[in-house]
């Protein structure tokens, strides 16, 4: 079976050739920031009549791409799958690569960050400073980061996450117009 992973070079080559470019982040992330012509597919709703408006043929080529490749390669055999007959085709690297390689990508900085980048952040602040706090002004900040650290270990534990679930409540969160 021939290698299913290309280049941002032989997608951007294919896509120019008709080839559909599906972009499996999620919506949040394909607002703030997507390539030209690139479909967003739920990754939790995979069906193959979303990534076509026709039926797929054994002609046609999808080509799937995430932001560094990691998820898309987790993915792999279920994206395979969801497509047939059509060729399925994975962009090694994600829209990262894409941007390394010079092409161009359409940005709308109106769009708030993507929530888990969100989380990341005030999450490693939270934590920063309540170490920092915790060393120098009083120990019962140390709970601050302990109560980080709980969260993030039940959110990776059950899917659940109550610090994203607060942030894409926030008015930040609203889709800009």
């Amino acid at each position: 079976m021939p290698s299913v992973f290309i280049t941002p070079a032989e997608a951007k080559a294919l896509v120019e050739r008709g080839a559909i470019l599906m972009d499996i982040r999620g919506h949040d992330e394909w607002r703030r920031e997507h390539i030209s012509g690139a479909r967003v597919v739920s990754p939790e709703n995979r069906q193959a009549d979303e990534f076509s408006d026709a039926p797929l043929r054994e002609t046609d080529t999808v080509i799937f791409h995430c932001q560094s490749g990691m998820r898309t390669e987790k993915a792999k055999d279920a994206l395979i799958a969801a497509v047939r007959p059509a060729n399925a085709l994975i962009m090694q690297g994600g829209i990262n690569a894409w941007k390394a390689a010079g092409y161009p990508v359409i940005t709308d900085r109106r769009q708030p960050l993507p929530l888990m980048q969100q989380v990341h952040i005030v999450a490693g602040t939270l934590a920063l400073c309540g170490t920092l706090a915790g060393a120098t002004l009083a120990t019962g900040f140390y709970v601050i980061p302990g109560i980080v650290g709980a969260g993030l270990l039940v959110a990776g534990v059950t899917g659940w996450c109550g610090m994203a679930k607060l942030l894409a409540a926030m008015p930040w969160n609203k889709r800009a117009a």
